[in-house]
């Protein structure tokens, strides 16, 4: 009874897997390519073809005999194809081209500590957020918050970056260039006032 009831949550275990995997593939089939996303491109049999490449802000990425190919906007059935029909007619007889998402470009800030709603925020697209509008999307600063100590964390060049930034700075004084503009992927944290 014990080893029918182990294989019954085996098998669910390992059909829960499969479900996982293949609804992850039609994400990334549906998923438009976007610039400062990194993708790893395949060909089979051809190792000197494997490439880790970076979209441009063009939209663009370089590949080996290709050069650039406009790849923005693309899903990544899209750019196979592409790549296969641009390889099929100059330099391989049957290409197999594989296309994965190594890395997605992240258009969010995280919010965390004491504010009312901690969470992800969408960036604006068409101006830059600053720290304020950041926490101002997070609900605000929770009872107990210590605003004067609010840092953003942030990845430059591989470096870790920690920018403290005084918030009453820029509310009771007025000084608007301290609210300091977030990057995608930031960290906006606001600690406790523990005094």
């Amino acid at each position: 009874m014990i080893t029918q009831i182990k294989i019954r949550l085996h098998r669910l275990a390992a059909i829960t897997i499969v479900l996982i995997f293949f609804s992850a593939l039609a994400y990334c089939d549906e998923y438009k390519v976007d610039a400062g996303d990194v993708l790893l491109i395949a060909v089979y049999e051809q190792p000197d073809l494997t490439t880790k490449t970076r979209v441009t802000s063009k939209g663009t990425i370089t590949f080996p005999l290709l050069e650039e190919i406009q790849v923005k906007g693309f899903s990544v059935g899209e750019i196979e194809r592409k790549i296969t029909m641009l390889l099929k007619k100059d330099y391989l007889v049957n290409p197999q081209v594989n296309v994965f998402i190594e890395d997605y470009r992240s258009d969010k800030v995280f919010v965390m500590g004491f504010v009312n709603k901690p969470g992800e925020y969408e960036l604006s697209k068409d101006r830059a957020t600053t720290v304020l509008e950041a926490i101002t999307m997070a609900g605000g600063f929770k009872e107990g918050a210590a605003p004067n100590g609010t840092k953003v964390l942030r990845i430059e060049n591989g470096q870790e970056l920690t920018i403290t930034v005084k918030v009453t700075d820029i509310t009771r004084k007025g000084e608007k260039d301290k609210d300091v503009p977030v990057k995608p992927g930031d960290i906006v944290v606001v600690p406790e006032n523990f005094f």
